[in-house]
């Protein structure tokens, strides 16, 4: 990538000197040599000082004191680089020009190809997004297993999953993610009591995923869980920027975990502050969970973790971008829809067991979130 000059990034390979033409420090004598740069591989210089001065057009500064790494700037304004200092000239774009200027015209250390260090590139993105489904599974599911070219994340949102792939029976809980390979056979199921909900999503990449990766169960960090919910968000609002956001905020998810991998035991952790926000925000999570069918307010649930309700508020906004009053009422509405599902009670009772005030409150509210009606949800299940 292209830097800009200044005093700070550049004290190792020289001096900025001033834009005026009347203040600049140049040598009265030595050799001048004008340069016109075309896009090819450029002359490497070495010797002793020597001044750089930006002529037409878009010019690169290339410097390196090994002769191996280069650091790139954009070359508007003069400088005096250092005795010793490898460096070359290139144009941004198509032709500039440069002047050199030095006691002796430093020797020419062969030729450097710099363009392609020019651009930012992805080492991983993204290609194509196949299916994005969150699951509500009966008690007991099983899946009897497949396998397919693109890669499968699984991220457990309620209840527990067993995920077998190569051999291993894994069980992720609550907040826990696995990863498949591409072609890599892998079944699902559920203890018989158990209930679970889930986000799957099938996809491609350019580039390389670390394999360690693949088939563990991976503890989702709170960044990561807050772009989750955002994809979930995004998926729901469906307008016409929401697929690319999701592209999007999918490559920030996997280049998460990425970095909480390479951040294992024996690097260095998190700053101590960030885990403590971070366990209080997954208690607080998990409290709710299985707590759903109480009566649930923020104070309740902010004293159950010892912090203040505004205090809470304000992680539940930092972390996952949405107030904790809003997320209690999402967990009860997921829920309702599991209470639809088993048929054991009519929606009075499921709105009385869940704490709404009225069995309308309840209609309405899952009438807002999902789009449909608890009659029209109960119809599509059954």
């Amino acid at each position: 990538m292209i830097r800009n000059l200044n005093p700070l990034t550049f004290q190792g390979f020289g001096t900025i000197l001033p834009e005026r033409k009347d203040s600049l420090a140049l040598p009265d004598q030595g050799d001048r040599k004008l340069l016109r740069l075309v896009r090819r591989k450029a002359p490497i210089y070495c010797g002793g000082p020597c001044w750089v001065c930006p002529g037409s057009g878009m010019t690169v500064l290339s410097v390196s004191l090994d002769g191996e790494s280069y650091q790139h700037y954009y070359l508007d304004k003069p400088v005096r680089i250092r005795e010793g200092v490898r460096f070359c000239l290139s144009p941004m774009e198509q032709e500039a020009t440069a002047e050199l200027i030095a006691a002796v015209i430093p020797a020419r250390f062969g030729e450097y190809d710099v363009a392609p260090e020019f651009q930012v590139r992805p080492k991983m993105q993204l290609d194509a997004l196949y299916t994005l489904f969150y699951q509500e599974k009966e008690r007991g599911f099983f899946f009897p297993g497949e396998a397919h070219p693109m890669l499968e994340l699984t991220y457990v949102d309620q209840g527990s999953l067993h995920s077998v792939a190569d051999g291993q029976d894994l069980v992720l809980s609550q907040g826990d993610m696995v990863l498949y390979g591409p072609d890599q056979w892998h079944m699902q199921y559920a203890d018989i009591q158990v209930a679970p909900r889930f986000i799957t999503a099938s996809f491609t990449v350019s580039g390389s995923l670390p394999e360690s990766l693949f088939n563990r169960v991976i503890r989702v960090p709170q960044e990561a869980l807050g772009i989750l919910g955002r994809i979930l968000r995004e998926q729901e609002q469906a307008d016409s920027y929401s697929d690319d956001m999701i592209l999007s905020l999918l490559t920030q998810l996997l280049i998460s975990l990425q970095r909480n991998l390479e951040d294992a035991p024996g690097k260095l952790r998190t700053a101590y502050s960030v885990q403590s926000e971070n366990a209080i925000i997954s208690r607080a999570q998990q409290y709710i969970g299985t707590h759903v069918r109480q009566k649930l307010t923020v104070p309740l649930v902010a004293r159950q973790v010892d912090v203040s309700p505004s205090y809470l508020t304000a992680l539940f906004h930092k972390h996952l971008k949405i107030a904790p009053g809003e997320y209690i009422r999402r967990i009860k509405l997921q829920e309702s829809k599991q209470m639809i599902r088993e048929n054991t009670m009519n929606f009075t009772e499921i709105a009385a067991a869940l704490q709404y005030s009225t069995v309308h409150h309840f209609s309405r509210q899952f009438k807002e979130k999902f789009g449909i009606t608890p009659s029209e949800y109960a119809k599509s299940v059954r």
